[in-house]
């Protein structure tokens, strides 16, 4: 394509671009306004400085935890489990601790609870870079017991963090623990309490099974679907 082709195609553009701002002024204009409606505190920036600033949140927390021996499990854990996803997430997913796949790749949810929980994020309509998924406790437990008490004191200062950095719309627990844990109740049935909304700190939980019980029990996938469904209203209509 020769040079001057090429000036007249962006001329012809540009004549393009101000011909529909002067339809859009001129359309206003007819509507009664002086001036365009548009906020002047508006930054198109400001959802980049925003994620830029969480990500550099949660790196700082994670430097915080370091080679961490806060607790028992750091003999005989591969890799800290931080947590994954979007600083930026409406939806934040807390299971209840690492198991092999994820001790091993030092990733949430990758084995296979994980890809069950990967093809209900999509079922969602959501990806799962979309959203952010983290653990009650960073560490695997030997044969994947329930965390301990101490062990789960020793980590829940860094999932408070976590949630305050990401500030998510609604938090969905998976499992009894996640749910015990975030509430401060160990009594709560996760069978009894699934399906309803809690509350942390002013953001909706709902709780739900855990992936690897849906393993176990298949039948059930469809109470964690309603779960869901609910959860996507909550957001479609806050």
């Amino acid at each position: 394509m020769g040079r001057a082709l090429i000036y007249k195609i962006m001329h012809d553009r540009k004549i393009d671009v101000i011909n529909d701002v002067k339809s859009i002024l001129e359309y206003y204009q007819a509507l009664g306004f002086d001036s365009l409606p548009i906020s002047s505190n508006f930054s198109v920036n400001s959802h980049i400085e925003c994620s830029s600033g969480k990500n550099e949140q949660l790196t700082n927390l994670r430097e915080e935890i370091g080679d961490c021996h806060r607790c028992k499990l750091s003999r005989g854990r591969k890799n800290i489990v931080f947590g994954a996803g979007n600083a930026d997430a409406r939806l934040l997913f807390i299971g209840e601790a690492p198991g092999k796949e994820e001790d091993v790749q030092g990733k949430p949810f990758v084995g296979e609870a994980g890809m069950l929980l990967t093809k209900l994020i999509e079922k969602m309509g959501f990806k799962r870079d979309s959203v952010y998924i983290a653990n009650i406790i960073k560490c695997r437990p030997p044969m994947n017991r329930d965390p301990e008490e101490d062990e789960i004191i020793s980590c829940r200062a860094f999932l408070d963090k976590q949630i305050e950095i990401i500030a998510p719309k609604i938090i969905i627990t998976l499992g009894r623990i996640a749910l015990q844990t975030l509430m401060n109740n160990d009594k709560i049935k996760i069978t009894a309490a699934r399906g309803t909304f809690f509350e942390y700190k002013g953001i909706p939980v709902m709780p739900t099974f855990h992936p690897a019980y849906l393993l176990r029990n298949p039948k059930d996938k469809w109470l964690t679907w309603a779960d869901v469904q609910k959860v996507m209203e909550k957001m479609n209509n806050p």
